[in-house]
């Protein structure tokens, strides 16, 4: 088996920086595991490397999608193979860096996607449906089903929905491509924290707002902006005049950021095999040792 490095983590635990840091000194180069950072424009907000960081590694799978066009985990899986096995056959290491779990996963676990065998009609019927609509009904008929809803495009819920009223199993089959070396990046919870604030400070000052004025300016709908959560829903929100002062939009904001961070880390740790850096000693050096011990087997 050919071999993979992912980093992962929450949001604001430095897995962008750190992947920067390793893949370069390994001949390294980054697929992006990220539902936001497919998307054409949305930088800022999504926390995306800049023209200058793409310098020092190549990344892949940015900026390969238009705003409001569709674009699901089975997309993301079949370009980060191709990505994946393009760099592998140009003798480099692909690391794949990103805190979507479901992207991640995809990947790192070979999910088989099966779209069962819905009939046009009664799928029209279910591509009608809201995202929360979509949501209820699929939690009536299994509650406990293991699916990220804080993660998922719309178009998987018509999938998941599909196969429960026809009865057919929803648990992914896997067939993993790649033996994977999993490290895991995250901070206790006050310091992550902080880290979240000065991160939306940072991103504030470098244009934040004025990125979604120019995406809805260029055509991206507020239906889009808001089905992306965190900072692209709630800086519409504020320019829209849902929110009725920037105070109020900002302290909402960085509670969604943080609650968000927190389902991340349950969903991560939940995955199988990762090892968890020590984020208050050489996390870097740590990881390094243990990416040549990998790369040697």
């Amino acid at each position: 088996m050919e071999k993979l490095i992912a980093i992962m983590g929450t949001n604001a635990s430095g897995k962008s920086s750190l992947g920067l840091a390793l893949a370069p000194e390994f001949n390294g180069e980054i697929v992006s595991a990220d539902s936001r950072q497919v998307f054409r424009g949305l930088d800022l907000g999504s926390g995306k490397v800049t023209a200058e960081e793409r310098k020092i590694c190549k990344h892949h799978l940015l900026d390969v999608v238009e705003p409001n066009d569709a674009f699901s985990v089975y997309d993301f899986q079949k370009l980060a193979y191709n990505a994946i096995d393009d760099i592998l056959a140009r003798g480099k290491v692909p690391f794949l860096v990103g805190g979507t779990g479901l992207y991640v996963r995809s990947v790192t676990d070979g999910y088989v996607f099966n779209d069962g065998t819905l009939g046009q009609d009664a799928k029209r019927k279910l591509e009608a449906m809201s995202f929360d609509e979509l949501k209820t009904e699929i939690l009536k008929r299994d509650k406990n089903i293991e699916l990220d809803f804080n993660n998922v495009p719309k178009r998987r819920l018509v999938t998941v929905l599909g196969k429960l009223i026809n009865g057919q199993s929803v648990k992914t089959q896997n067939k993993p491509k790649y033996k994977v070396l999993k490290l895991g990046l995250s901070w206790d919870r006050e310091v992550l924290k902080k880290r979240i604030w000065d991160r939306l400070e940072k991103r504030e000052s470098e244009g934040m707002i004025n990125e979604v004025k120019g995406l809805l300016a260029n055509g991206a709908t507020p239906e889009f902006l808001i089905s992306l959560g965190l900072e692209y829903r709630h800086i519409y929100y504020y320019i829209s005049g849902v929110y009725k002062t920037y105070d109020e939009y900002k302290e909402n904001l960085y509670k969604e950021i943080c609650k968000f961070a927190k389902r991340q880390m349950t969903w991560f740790r939940k995955e199988k095999g990762i090892i968890w850096l020590n984020e208050k000693g050489d996390y870097k050096k740590e990881a390094e040792e243990l990416i040549k011990k990998f790369l040697s087997e």
